[in-house]
């Protein structure tokens, strides 16, 4: 379901053995080189090396959140986090931006399959 007027048509698409990171962007992580954007960067660097795996899926999850940040600084934060990481050789995809997607997700029974992080 498209939840902002100017997201782009998107297709569905499926995916597996994937690194997922819900990332909810608040007001004062915009800024290009906050603190925050360092931290998502150095995380999941950290957790693709864990499960040897340099292929991540970025997903913004910024609906459940209390403080958000617009929408156009929002994506432009995934944008150089994409970059960055396309930069020193991952594989990034991001979900499509400004939907609320149907999401079929498995993830493997360990503790690294599910971490939270707040910066």
């Amino acid at each position: 379901m498209k939840t902002l007027e100017t997201a782009p048509e998107a297709e569905p698409g499926q995916y597996s053995e994937q690194i997922v990171a819900f990332v909810h962007v608040e007001p004062e992580d915009v800024q290009e080189g906050s603190s925050a954007e360092k931290k998502l960067l150095k995380n999941l660097k950290w957790l693709a090396k864990k499960w040897d795996n340099r292929s991540i899926i970025l997903h913004s999850f910024t609906h459940l959140g209390e403080a958000k940040a617009e929408p156009e600084q929002a994506r432009a934060l995934l944008n150089r986090v994409e970059q960055r990481l396309l930069n020193v050789g991952y594989q990034v995809i991001q979900t499509p931006y400004g939907y609320f997607l149907d999401l079929d997700m498995q993830a493997k029974g360990h503790p690294l399959a599910r971490i939270y992080k707040e910066f």
